[in-house]
């Protein structure tokens, strides 16, 4: 497994951690991470965030860019700043940050990403969060079982996606580790391994969707 070095698990010494990483966090902070391509972000991914937010009572809701998805074709992702400026059109209030941490870190995989957080912010109760139709290839990830053992993880319901993520080999895999969803505000302080499932009003936009439109209409007429 690629990983990040033991050096970066040990903040700056006399550096604020808001000066490091563009936020900062408090120890007893509930505090999600909702990683992502977001290629581009939509009301999709807001609905999951504020999902998630408001369902397991968060701090703070951390969209993660990603600098590249390993699963994902590189020339179909748009520029990273451009990912982030369009993150920050749907990630609303005071408790949405949008952060390009990991390339800031030098990180590509989420299982670094939660160890190096989890190493810069002792006392802050981490989730993990993300969409069903994620849930259904999790078991793809570098390192799925690793983080479904370092985070509890939220798991908000996407369209077309609950039977395949209900099926899936992490949901069979960590099937006695799933909690009811009408505790999921208790799910911040568990000890990992604990998930939920959280269902709701279904949202229908996709990324792939909005690239597919894009390409269809093509360059648009500066003048």
């Amino acid at each position: 497994m690629w990983f990040a070095g033991p050096a970066r698990l040990v903040p700056e010494a006399g550096r604020p951690a808001a000066s490091r990483l563009g936020f900062l966090l408090k120890p007893g902070m509930r505090v999600g991470l909702f990683g992502g391509s977001f290629n581009p972000a939509h009301e999709g991914h807001a609905h999951v965030a504020e999902t998630a937010l408001s369902r397991l009572q968060l701090d703070r809701v951390i969209w993660l860019v990603s600098p590249q998805n390993p699963l994902k074709a590189a020339h179909e992702t748009q520029p990273l700043a451009q990912r982030m400026a369009n993150a920050r059109r749907w990630a609303r209030g005071p408790k949405m940050i949008v952060s390009g941490v990991e390339t800031q870190l030098g990180v590509q995989y989420t299982l670094d990403t939660i160890r190096l957080l989890k190493a810069r912010h002792p006392g802050v109760h981490f989730v993990w969060i993300m969409g069903a139709d994620s849930l259904a290839t999790f078991h793809r990830w570098r390192g799925w079982t690793q983080i479904m053992r370092e985070v509890p993880v939220a798991v908000v319901s996407r369209p077309w996606a609950a039977l395949k993520a209900r099926t899936s080999p992490t949901a069979r895999r960590f099937a006695s580790s799933r909690r009811p969803a009408p505790q999921a505000h208790l799910l911040p302080g568990s000890s990992p391994p604990a998930w939920v499932y959280l269902t709701g009003p279904l949202n229908f936009a996709s990324s792939t969707a909005l690239r597919d439109r894009a390409r269809q209409e093509g360059p648009r007429d500066p003048g």
